[in-house]
C-alpha cells in the first residue's frame, strides 16, 4: 500500500549503485515498501563497500557492534563489543544473503556516469564496459570513503621502494628488519601503526596534525553477557539504546555550546589527556601529540594501543612539513632526509568529492561535478535540484562527528523508499527537489555549522573546496531521523507522467 493509501500503478525501475552498507540498505527498505524491481551495480565481485576494500592489520569500527548494524538485524553474534574489518564484512554478507538480496546484484559493473531523459522520465546509466541500463529512479550508495587520497607531495614517483595506500594494503610485503615510513595519522593510521611497530625495524611516521585520542573499550564478550543477550529478552535492544543515547551525549560536545556540550567536551579531553598521561612519559612527545584545536575539529580517535605504539623506541614521530619524496625516502623541510624502505599512505579518502569519478548530468543536461565544483550540497543529503528521481545516501552534510553511520542509512533509505512509493502511487514521471528549498536548508546548515567544531580552523577531510563542511550533519541522530520521517511534498516538484504538468 501507498504512503496515500492508493493500489498504486507499476513500480518503477529502480538502479543502486554500490553495493556497500548503503546499497544492502536500500534494497531493504524497498522491499519492505513492496518494491522489488530495482538492481544494485557492484564494481567488484563481493557485498561489503569500505569493509571489503580496507583489509589493512587492525582494521576494525570504532562504533559498537551493537549500533554499527541495522534495526532488522541487530540481533547479530558478534564477538567483541567492536566489530574487527573481517567480521563485519561477514555480516555486510549475512544480511544480503538472510534477506535475499543477492538477487538483485550485479557485479562487475563499474558505473561511468548517467544522464537524465527529462522527455521519457528514465536515467541511463553507463558502464564501463559499454553496456546501458535504464531506470526511473535512480539512486547512489558509493559512500564518502571509497577513493583512497594521496597527499600532493613532489617526487612521490620517483620512490625506489614499496608505496601504497593503507585502502590497497600489500599484504606481501614483509615488513620485519625494514624501516617504514608512514605519512598521515588519522583514523586508519590509529589501526595499523601499532601492528607495524610490531614487526618494523624502526617506523617513522610524518604527523601534519595530532588528534584528539580517547580510550577504545573494546573487549570480547564474556559468557555471562553472552548469555543475557541470547536469553533475555530486550537485552539487546536495550544495549544498543544506551549506546545511542550515550553517543549523542558525546556528540554534544561539537553541535552545541550549552551545558550538556561543556561537560561532554569535559569528559572527552579527560579522557584524552588520562590515556597520553599514562601511555606517554616523554614530555616533548606528549607535546607533539597534544591538539591545539577543539575536540570534534577532526574526527576523534578511538584506541588504546596508539598512544603506546608511538612512545616505543623503534617509533619516531616527524611534525616538520614534507619537502619531497626522494628515490630512497622522504625529505622534510628542515632538509632532513629520512631514507626508509617502504611508505605506507595513511592519508584517508577523497571524502568531499562525492560520486566521483562518475559523471551525473540531470535535467538539461548540468553537469553535477560542475554544480558541485566548489563544494557539494543537497537537500537533506539525498536530493538535488536539476537531478530528478535522483537520490543519495550518504550524501552531503550527513557523515558524522559522534554517531553510527548505519543509522543515517537507515533513515535515508526508510525516506527514499517512501519517494519510490509515491512515484508508483500517483504514477508520476518524476519528483524533483525544489531549487527554493534546498537553499533554504543549506544556508541553515552554514548557520548552524558555525556553532559547531567542524568549522573551528584546523585541517580536515571534513572540509570541502569552499572551505566549508560538505560532510557532516550539523545535529543529532535524533533530529535527523525526525526530519526525514517522511517527505515534504512541499519541498518537491512532481510531474505526472502523462500530462507532465508540475504540482
Amino acid at each position: 500500500m501507498a504512503p496515500d493509501g492508493s493500489a498504486g500503478k507499476q513500480p518503477p525501475t529502480i538502479a543502486i549503485i554500490g553495493g556497500g552498507f548503503a546499497g544492502l540498505g536500500m534494497g531493504y527498505y524497498l522491499q519492505q515498501a513492496g518494491i522489488d524491481s530495482f538492481t544494485i551495480f557492484e564494481k567488484t565481485r563481493d557485498v561489503g563497500g569500505v569493509w571489503r576494500e580496507n583489509t589493512y592489520p587492525g582494521a576494525a569500527c570504532d562504533v559498537p557492534s551493537h549500533l554499527y548494524s541495522f534495526s532488522f538485524e541487530a540481533h547479530y553474534p558478534w564477538s567483541c563489543r567492536y566489530g574487527k574489518q573481517a567480521e563485519i564484512l561477514a555480516y555486510a554478507q549475512h544480511v544480503a544473503q538472510k534477506y535475499d538480496l543477492r538477487r538483485h546484484f550485479r557485479f562487475g559493473k563499474e558505473v561511468a556516469g548517467a544522464d537524465y531523459d527529462a522527455q521519457r522520465g528514465l536515467w541511463r546509466v553507463g558502464f564501463a564496459d559499454g553496456t546501458v541500463f535504464e531506470a526511473n529512479i535512480l539512486i547512489s550508495g558509493v559512500g564518502q570513503l571509497h577513493r583512497p587520497a594521496y597527499p600532493d607531495i613532489p617526487g612521490m614517483q620517483r620512490f625506489t621502494g614499496t608505496a601504497f595506500h593503507s585502502a590497497r594494503w600489500d599484504h606481501r610485503y614483509d615488513f620485519s628488519n625494514k624501516t617504514i615510513a608512514v605519512i598521515g595519522s588519522g583514523a586508519s593510521a590509529v589501526q595499523f601503526v601499532p601492528e607495524l611497530a610490531k614487526q618494523a625495524k624502526r617506523l617513522i611516521l610524518f604527523q601534519r596534525s595530532p588528534g584528539w585520542c580517547i580510550p577504545k573499550f573494546d573487549r570480547a564478550f564474556n559468557g555471562f553477557e553472552r548469555w543475557l543477550l541470547n536469553h533475555v529478552p530486550g537485552f539487546y535492544d536495550l544495549d544498543r539504546l544506551r549506546i545511542f543515547w550515550f553517543i549523542e551525549f558525546l556528540a554534544s560536545s561539537m553541535i552545541s555550546r550549552g551545558l550538556l556540550s561543556r561537560i561532554a567536551d569535559g569528559v572527552l579531553k579527560l579522557l584524552s589527556k588520562v590515556l597520553m598521561r599514562v601511555q606517554v612519559k616523554d614530555p616533548e612527545l606528549r607535546r607533539k601529540l597534544t591538539p591545539d584545536f577543539p575536540v570534534g575539529c577532526k574526527r576523534t580517535l578511538l584506541s588504546n594501543d596508539w598512544l603506546r605504539a608511538l612512545a616505543r623506541p623503534n617509533v619516531e614521530v616527524v611534525t616538520e612539513a614534507i619537502a619531497e619524496i626522494t628515490a630512497d625516502g622522504v625529505k622534510t623541510a628542515d632538509g632532513a632526509l629520512h631514507d626508509v624502505d617502504a611508505i605506507v599512505y595513511g592519508t584517508g579518502f577523497a571524502a568531499s568529492q562525492f560520486l566521483a569519478p562518475m559523471e551525473l548530468k540531470g535535467r538539461d543536461g548540468q553537469s553535477l561535478r560542475a554544480l558541485w565544483r566548489d563544494g557539494a550540497q543537497a537537500h537533506l543529503g539525498v536530493g538535488v535540484a536539476g537531478f530528478p528521481n535522483f537520490f543519495m545516501l550518504y550524501g552531503p552534510n550527513t557523515n558524522l562527528g559522534a554517531g553510527s553511520i548505519i543509522h543515517m542509512l537507515e533513515t535515508q533509505a526508510g525516506y527514499i523508499a517512501q519517494c519510490a512509493q509515491l512515484l508508483q502511487a500517483r504514477d508520476l514521471r518524476s519528483m524533483e527537489i525544489r531549487g527554493e528549498a534546498q537553499q533554504t536548508y543549506n544556508e541553515e546548515l552554514q548557520q548552524r555549522n558555525r556553532s559547531t567544531t567542524y568549522e573551528s580552523g584546523c585541517h580536515s577531510w571534513y572540509i570541502g573546496p569552499d572551505g566549508r563542511n560538505t560532510n557532516n550533519w550539523v545535529g543529532y541522530m535524533s533530529e535527523y531521523s525526525r526530519r526525514l520521517r517522511a517527505p515534504n511534498l512541499n519541498d518537491y516538484v512532481l510531474e505526472a507522467a502523462e500530462t507532465r504538468a508540475a504540482a
